[in-house]
């Protein structure tokens, strides 16, 4: 008995067994999420080569779509190779400093991503609400500005998880019923005291998305009413259009964050339920956002078509 206690004093390693209950069939369910990333990654590598390529372009929601696009990609990096590695070969080990390394990688993501749509509502708010000032307010300083806090305070704050991760050194198991190293996750492991984990990672979690929801909400009420206020039919529908890409992104991103997020702490979700939709919430939307915000881009959709037809005829 004290050599299984001792086996899980500090461990060098875990293991991902991927979808608890769906073992038999995640081999197959593998093939889905694979094609989800491969057109994040398309779609997202295209957004970076046209946005800085069309000047037309070079605009703060646009430089604020590059930013995400590059989030995006980097969600993808650090959750889709492990992932396909546990349900198409098996490889479930992982290092325990790894594993931390990518919880850390993929909340930081996470809040990046949040901080990018509360800049992007931000940008529409100006530009609706204010828009004779909307380039003398959201000036290339600003907006670098804007996206190194939005870095930097995801960074700062996800970074405080893993750090009291590693204080704890007593662990009941290293199984975590998981395809990825969730925060959570990984802390219920531990045979210690967890409360000041939950608690920071609830403080973490409302401090980004929280905060985050609540503004862009704030800031759409802000939006609703100016355009209300619009006269011309046309000129009101025009002003809905330009935020119908950001409120659907808005709406898939936070219902399915907050889903996870609670259901992890509080809900009674089955596990393979979960486990699917905490993996859709990080995958889907970085495959969505660049076919969402192409379609409503008539630039975007232009140089698409130009690159596909360029293709088509070098292969002729």
């Amino acid at each position: 008995m004290a050599s299984i206690n001792m086996s899980y004093l500090d461990p060098t390693t875990v293991m991902l067994i991927g979808i608890p209950g769906l073992e038999h069939v995640q081999f197959w369910i593998g093939f889905s999420f694979f094609v989800v990333c491969v057109v994040a990654f398309l779609g997202n590598i295209i957004l970076l080569i046209i946005i800085p390529a069309e000047r037309s372009l070079h605009q703060p929601m646009y430089i604020f779509l590059a930013v995400l696009a590059a989030t995006d990609i980097g969600l993808c990096v650090a959750i889709a190779p492990k992932m396909l590695a546990i349900f198409w070969f098996g490889s479930r080990s992982m290092a325990f400093d790894a594993c931390l390394a990518q919880l850390f990688f993929i909340h930081s993501l996470q809040g990046m991503e949040s901080g990018i749509l509360l800049a992007m509502a931000f940008d529409r708010y100006v530009a609706i609400c204010d828009p004779l000032r909307h380039t003398s307010i959201l000036t290339p300083f600003i907006l670098v500005t804007l996206v190194l806090v939005v870095a930097i305070r995801a960074m700062v704050l996800v970074g405080i998880l893993p750090v009291l991760i590693k204080r704890l050194h007593f662990f009941h198991s290293i199984v975590i019923a998981h395809s990825y190293c969730e925060h959570m996750a990984v802390v219920k492991l531990a045979a210690e005291d967890i409360r000041v984990n939950k608690t920071c990672g609830l403080l973490v979690g409302f401090t980004i998305l929280g905060f985050d929801m609540i503004f862009i909400i704030i800031s759409y009420i802000l939006i609703f009413q100016a355009v209300f206020r619009l006269h011309q039919k046309e000129a009101r529908l025009k002003a809905f259009n330009t935020c119908t890409a950001h409120i659907f992104v808005f709406l898939e991103f936070y219902i399915l964050a907050f889903f996870s997020f609670f259901s992890h702490r509080f809900g009674h979700v089955a596990p393979p339920t979960h486990i699917l939709l905490s993996t859709i919430y990080l995958l889907v939307p970085p495959a969505l956002n660049p076919i969402v915000y192409g379609v409503k881009n008539k630039v975007i959709r232009r140089r698409v078509a130009q690159i596909f037809f360029l293709n088509c005829q070098s292969r002729q």
